[in-house]
């Protein structure tokens, strides 16, 4: 756990958060539900439900359910938030790339690997700066 006081946002900033406890490590979800939600993989580290105190004075945060979890999102601008298990309502799941940087965080593991996405195969690919 590290990377405690922590502050993130969505991009057009209608929705913003406060995590004032400690933060998970960052893993990558490769499961389908979460390649969908996101685009990609999911990166994300997590806190306690009590840890996050979200500002939405629009009510623009909204969550879309599935069996076993939920995943939030900006109904205004699209970005994807958070996602949270009905397993473990004391947790939150926080979408890495919303967090102000720098985040202090690493990222640690990849989960459901076996249903990542073809494309995602990555033998040392190329960098490229941009300005």
């Amino acid at each position: 756990m590290s990377a405690e006081g922590r502050t993130g946002r969505c991009l057009c900033g209608a929705v913003a958060y406060a995590v004032t406890g400690p933060l998970r490590e960052v893993t990558d979800c490769h499961c389908e539900r979460c390649r969908r939600f996101t685009g990609h993989h999911m990166a994300a580290s997590a806190a306690g439900v009590a840890d996050l105190q979200v500002e939405d004075p629009t009510g623009q945060l909204t969550w879309y359910a599935v069996p076993g979890a939920a995943y939030g999102f900006c109904r205004t601008c699209g970005s994807s938030l958070f996602w949270r298990a009905e397993s473990d309502p004391t947790r939150v799941s926080i979408c890495a790339g919303t967090l102000e940087v720098p985040t202090g965080l690493h990222t640690v593991e990849a989960w459901w690997t076996s249903q990542a996405s073809d494309y995602f195969i990555r033998p040392d690919l190329p960098e490229r700066p941009t300005e």
